[in-house]
């Protein structure tokens, strides 16, 4: 099997500082959270920016840039910017930091879906913030907004004209056939690298099932031209992430995606994530790559032609 790919989401807008005091808020929580994460193995980071003092997802450029610079000096990962921030935000906010550093790689939502994440506000009785509790609430009529033109915008802004790849997040089988009319059309560049996002309320289930399924799809779809990681939020984030590595593919762990280390016992940090998940997959014969293997896997301009 190839080297395997370790993807770190270090801080997102999935989840509230309420329900975890790990999750990485400050500029200098998130740069040494991720610099953590790629000393114990993750070639990529990928990047969500928190306002400082209200813990609230932001699109800022200015947010991203707190601790954009430092990061990159002190560790060779490659960043992987957000394009899909919060689903609350507009186009034009989460596209804000992403032109302004052109990154080497983005993170693309391949289509419009529910993002449904008021069940976690049943298990919170504790809210840090005042923004928190209805931003969860209200997620029971949100509607997280990617269109085919958004798509294209996204692919043209920062693919063409600023030279970044794309973690292509594909929440349902749908997705997928999107991303073909998009390789059809031009606009995407091979070798795909495509993350199958498993266990968010309206998109596809953590059911191994749909893990095969998926594969099953992409094969029939891209043939030999695409790499597929696996992230599943939630605590079937360790069980599915390493069918995904005996499967041959790639993997993602961070606090975005799962707040857990196992069952019932939250982690400490995003490096513990990756050391688990490293042993893993070293157990099953597979190498971890390199940031430099990275980007020589997936085609990556270089970290000296970003804007940061």
């Amino acid at each position: 099997m190839s080297k395997i790919l370790i993807t770190c989401a270090v801080t997102g807008s999935i989840h509230t500082p309420s329900m975890s005091p790990y999750l990485p808020v400050t500029p200098a929580e998130i740069s040494d959270q991720a610099q953590g994460a790629a000393e114990a193995g993750a070639a990529i980071l990928h990047l969500h920016a928190r306002n400082p003092q209200t813990g609230q997802p932001s699109a800022r450029a200015e947010d991203f840039m707190s601790f954009l610079p430092q990061l990159k000096q002190s560790c060779d990962a490659v960043l992987n910017l957000s394009t899909g921030g919060s689903a609350v935000m507009t186009l034009d906010d989460r596209l804000a930091a992403p032109k302004r550093v052109e990154p080497e790689m983005c993170s693309l939502n391949m289509g419009s879906m529910n993002f449904a994440l008021y069940p976690a506000a049943a298990r919170i009785s504790d809210w840090k913030h005042d923004w928190e509790q209805p931003f969860l609430e209200n997620s029971d009529d949100l509607v997280f907004k990617n269109t085919p033109r958004d798509i294209a915008r996204i692919l043209t802004e920062l693919g063409v004209e600023r030279g970044a790849r794309f973690e292509f997040e594909c929440y349902d089988v749908g997705h997928l056939y999107m991303l073909k009319h998009f390789v059809d059309r031009g606009l995407v560049q091979k070798p795909l690298f495509i993350q199958f996002v498993f266990g968010v309320l309206g998109g596809m289930g953590t059911d191994p099932e749909n893990l095969m399924h998926m594969k099953v799809i992409a094969d029939k779809l891209f043939g030999d031209d695409y790499m597929f990681s696996v992230l599943a939020a939630g605590r079937q984030q360790m069980p599915l992430i390493t069918m995904a590595a005996a499967m041959g593919g790639h993997v993602r762990v961070g606090l975005e995606d799962s707040l857990m280390i196992s069952r019932g016992v939250l982690a400490k940090d995003n490096a513990e994530q990756v050391r688990k998940i490293r042993r893993i997959v070293e157990d099953l014969g597979r190498e971890v790559a390199s940031p430099d293997e990275a980007r020589d896997m997936l085609g990556l301009k270089g970290a000296d032609r970003t804007a940061i």
